[in-house]
C-alpha cells in the first residue's frame, strides 16, 4: 500500500455530485445565451453598479457610506425589478432570472436585494455559482 493509494487532503472532499460546467444539472447550456454568469463578468457588473452608487452618492451626500449601500440597494431594486438586471449586469451581458427563465418577481428581487447588501449571503455559493441569495428566491444570474 502506498499513499497513492488513500488519497490526499489536497485533493479536496470527494466529488458526490460532479457536473461538466456551473448550471448542467439545472439544465443550463455550458456557454452563450442561458449559461450562469461566471464569476469575472458578476464582478465587473458589481463594480460598475457599485461605483455609479459611490458616484451618486459622492455628489449628492458627500460620500457617506449609508448613502452608498442605500443607492446600490435602490438601484437594483429599480433596474432588476423592472428589466431584470442592474446596469452593471447590462453592460456585461447578465439578467436576474427566476428558475423557470422568467425575469424575477418583485418580491424575489426585494428580498434578493436585501441579501446581497448583507454581503455574506452572495459570497456563499453553490456548484452552480447561485450565491444564498439567489438560491433563497429561487433565482439565477445568467448569460443573455
Amino acid at each position: 500500500m502506498e499513499r497513492k493509494d488513500l488519497g490526499s487532503w489536497l485533493e479536496g472532499p470527494p466529488q458526490l455530485n460532479s457536473q461538466a460546467w456551473p448550471g448542467q444539472r439545472l439544465g443550463r447550456p455550458e456557454d452563450g445565451p442561458g449559461s450562469v454568469g461566471r464569476i469575472g463578468r458578476r464582478a465587473g457588473a458589481l463594480v460598475i453598479d457599485w461605483g455609479l452608487a459611490m458616484a451618486l452618492s459622492a455628489w449628492f451626500f458627500g460620500g457617506d457610506p449609508f448613502a452608498n449601500l442605500s443607492l446600490f440597494a435602490a438601484m437594483q431594486l429599480l433596474f432588476v425589478g423592472v428589466t431584470g438586471h442592474s446596469i452593471g449586469h447590462r453592460v456585461f451581458g447578465l439578467q436576474v432570472q427566476g428558475m423557470d427563465g422568467r425575469p424575477a418577481k418583485p418580491l424575489a428581487v426585494l428580498v434578493r436585494t436585501a441579501l446581497l447588501c448583507l454581503v455574506v449571503p452572495a459570497l456563499v455559493a453553490d456548484a452552480d455559482q447561485r450565491g444564498l441569495h439567489d438560491r433563497a428566491m429561487g433565482t439565477i444570474l445568467v448569460r443573455i
